[in-house]
């Protein structure tokens, strides 16, 4: 009876991380095939570009002069800014930039609350039809807009989201490295899940959503922002696509135990998120619920698998020469991670050590945030990554 527990364990713990991160790409690549790419005629609509800031002062000027060289009609485009009490020189940058620019807009809050509660106020704030969400460390391609805008054509269309470029120009760590390597195979995922109309979690440094579709952020739990609003749009029957030249650039953090501490974070409130939008899981919209599951939920639980499946590989080695070579692999996968955080420490990147050392150390980050989420240990306040 044990062993046939073993057994059921083992073959339930493979099936899913095999869905999650082979299975599912695959499949949702070959679904998007039978979509037609949205080919619409360019032309401009009144947008607000709104960003949350909390001590930027290396980025924010930077930021500004950016979406001041855009490709785009001023007339109608109008940014939002807002600093979350910044106790660095952030604020006296954007005050001096908005007496350079007309269409910026300042917003200085004085006491801490948290990126949601800034883009709550920001939203409330915003007059045009189109509301673009991006980050100060962002910038967008001069025809980043220009590129995103004309999907609002089709009024079956309610976000769109551009291509999230990760950089890296100078090479700190071998986790930047990989990170960007990670980031590609999303975009891939991302890619294919737009021209279903059905993306599932925007890159929060480039999306575009109609204002009368946008809701205010829960701020008594936090969300994952951008997640958030990308599934409100979906619950509201409306499509969500990708647009893969509308570019921006963003470089990768440089800090690891920074970037550690922000995968832990987003673990957790991609959970909290969860909790707002479960009603998804098993809708009506069976390609939204077997993405949603397979590229968020079962992603999010995969360590957890990943342990059962090993350690019922251990319990079934002597007796199935699958579980004997599933054992064997995890093994070698588990030394080349070990290896590959000695060579992390010295500075030293080898990919065949590297990958298997990024991909546990992320695994690791999502069960502290798990953890995190079901012992509400979890923070209300955002916090950026050091850069």
């Amino acid at each position: 009876m044990l062993n046939l527990i073993f057994i059921v364990i083992f073959i339930i713990s493979f099936l899913v991380v095999f869905q999650t991160y082979v299975l599912y790409p695959i499949s949702i690549f070959l679904i998007s095939k039978s979509f037609k790419k949205n080919e619409l005629p360019g032309k401009s609509i009144s947008a607000s570009i709104v960003i949350s800031a909390y001590n930027e002062e290396k980025v924010i000027e930077n930021r500004i002069e950016n979406i001041a060289s855009l490709n785009y009609n001023f007339d109608q485009l109008e940014v939002l800014i807002g600093s979350d009490c910044s106790s660095d020189k952030t604020n006296e940058i954007l005050l001096k930039s908005a007496e350079k620019y007309s269409w910026l807009q300042v917003h200085l809050f004085e006491e801490r609350r948290g990126k949601a509660a800034v883009l709550n106020d920001l939203i409330k704030l915003v007059s045009n039809e189109i509301i673009v969400f991006s980050d100060a460390n962002t910038n967008f391609d001069k025809d980043a807009l220009n590129k995103l805008m004309p999907y609002f054509d089709d009024k079956r269309i309610g976000g769109v989201c551009g291509r999230l470029v990760l950089t890296d120009n100078e090479i700190v760590d071998n986790q930047s490295v990989e990170e960007v390597k990670y980031w590609n195979y999303e975009t891939f995922i991302k890619r294919a899940e737009g021209r279903c109309g059905i993306l599932i979690g925007a890159n929060g440094g480039i999306y575009a959503i109609r204002s009368n579709l946008v809701e205010l952020l829960p701020i008594q739990t936090p969300v994952t922002d951008d997640l958030y609003h990308s599934l409100n749009v979906l619950k509201k029957n409306y499509k969500f696509v990708y647009r893969e030249d509308a570019l921006a650039f963003e470089e990768v953090g440089k800090n690891v135990i920074s970037e550690f501490n922000r995968k832990v974070r987003f673990a957790a409130t991609n959970l909290q998120t969860l909790v707002y939008f479960s009603q998804l899981l098993f809708g009506r919209k069976i390609l939204i619920s077997y993405a949603f599951i397979s590229h968020k939920v079962l992603r999010w639980f995969s360590p957890l698998f990943f342990v059962l499946l090993f350690v019922t590989s251990i319990f079934l080695s002597n007796s199935y020469l699958v579980a004997n070579y599933l054992l064997i692999a995890q093994i070698i996968f588990i030394s080349l991670s070990l290896i590959g955080w000695f060579l992390n420490s010295i500075k030293v990147r080898i990919s065949i050590f590297s990958l298997p050392f990024f991909f546990v150390a992320a695994n690791i980050a999502i069960t502290i945030g798990v953890y995190k989420f079901f012992s509400n240990k979890h923070s209300y306040v955002w916090e950026k990554t050091e850069r």
